[in-house]
């Protein structure tokens, strides 16, 4: 004899599958959240690459050399913009690789666990320095070709001749306590320190004194800082001071199919 038909109301067999939809619905929340989380995270540090390797880069001031304009422990943003597509004009504050010799860099400083991964990740991102950073920051006063002197009668910095009145140079300073006349090689800018009396500069490093030791290579050059972002107190735009420059001629022998401003050389 076949055993009787049972038949079971659909409310019961519902019943009998609920539980298993309810521990894999929790689950696959957690899940779809972890995706999402990971997904956000991906696409911010692939963003964050590519501006700090082709737009922005963050960086810090370590001395005073650029003081007043800069401050120790200022964060600045720096446009990798310049030298391309926009060309280095006259008083732009630029950073740079060292060229060589110019920094004695601190031993690196071993971190590991969560602490070295929080760490590498703000270094990541362009909120903190790494620790071997050979880069530095300085004020262009002469583009390729340019002939750079001090001091005038009138105790002034001279470009192509020029006397000009710097207004970024730190109260109390003199324009420059060494005497040199310099013409800046093609591919290279001069560049010099706000703070004149504590800024071991393109003078300091040019032992020639024709300018062709002492110049930064335009290659090097990573990027124009365009703003004071930390402290907030001293947020603000950095101006090149366009005006001070404004009466330099062209050097003497500057092409003459070449704009005033670009660089002889780009990386």
């Amino acid at each position: 004899m076949s055993a009787p038909d049972v038949n079971v109301p659909e409310d019961a067999a519902d019943a009998g599958r609920a539980p298993s939809r309810r521990r894999s619905g929790p689950l696959a929340a957690v899940g779809s959240a972890v995706r999402e989380v990971v997904v956000v995270i991906a696409m911010a540090l692939l963003l964050s690459f590519v501006v700090k390797t082709w737009l922005l880069q963050a960086f810090f001031i370590p001395s005073g050399s650029m003081e007043d304009t800069l401050l120790v422990g200022d964060r600045v943003i720096v446009s990798k913009l310049t030298p391309t597509p926009f060309a280095i004009s006259r008083g732009d504050v630029v950073v740079f690789q060292d060229p060589g010799g110019w920094l004695t860099l601190p031993p690196p400083v071993e971190r590991s666990g969560v602490s070295g991964a929080v760490h590498d990740a703000l270094v990541f991102v362009g909120l903190l320095p790494a620790e071997s950073e050979d880069h530095l920051i300085k004020r262009v006063i002469g583009l390729p070709g340019d002939r750079v002197s001090c001091c005038s009668d009138g105790g002034l910095l001279s470009v192509n001749g020029v006397p000009i009145s710097e207004p970024y140079i730190k109260p109390g300073d003199v324009p420059s306590s060494l005497t040199f006349d310099i013409t800046v090689p093609q591919g290279q800018v001069w560049v010099m320190g706000d703070h004149r009396s504590d800024s071991e500069d393109s003078r300091f490093h040019d032992p020639s004194g024709t300018g062709a030791d002492g110049a930064v290579p335009v290659d090097a050059v990573t990027g124009r800082a365009v703003a004071v972002v930390w402290p907030f107190s001293r947020a603000g735009w950095l101006s090149n001071h366009s005006s001070t420059f404004a009466p330099v001629g062209e050097p003497a022998d500057a092409p003459a199919s070449e704009p005033a401003g670009a660089p002889a050389a780009t990386p």
